[in-house]
């Protein structure tokens, strides 16, 4: 097993993937899943060491771009709990 493959994968999803501001659509993951393996080549890690840990780095990166979402949200929730409230109420 590549704890290497590992450690890259996370460290480029926190600079390409938390950081960045992507969609989660189809296009977007493919295009860093291709983006991350050209790196990956670029600094010695093979596509296998990053799977052999990860599993399918499509997915990873898939769930990395949904989950980071839904923490933006919660953080915008939380941050301004009454606007939620007003927006429920006004509603109802």
């Amino acid at each position: 097993m590549s704890e290497r493959g590992a450690e890259f994968f996370g460290k480029w999803v926190t600079d390409n993937v938390m950081r960045g501001s992507v969609g989660a659509d189809i296009i977007s993951v493919a295009e860093l899943t291709t983006k991350l393996f050209a790196d990956a080549k670029a600094a010695g890690v093979s596509e296998d060491e990053i799977e052999e840990e990860v599993g399918s780095a499509y997915e990873a990166i898939r769930a990395a771009i949904v989950g980071s979402g839904l923490r933006l949200l919660a953080l915008k929730r939380w941050a301004n709990p009454i606007d939620g409230l007003k927006s429920k109420a006004v509603s109802k």
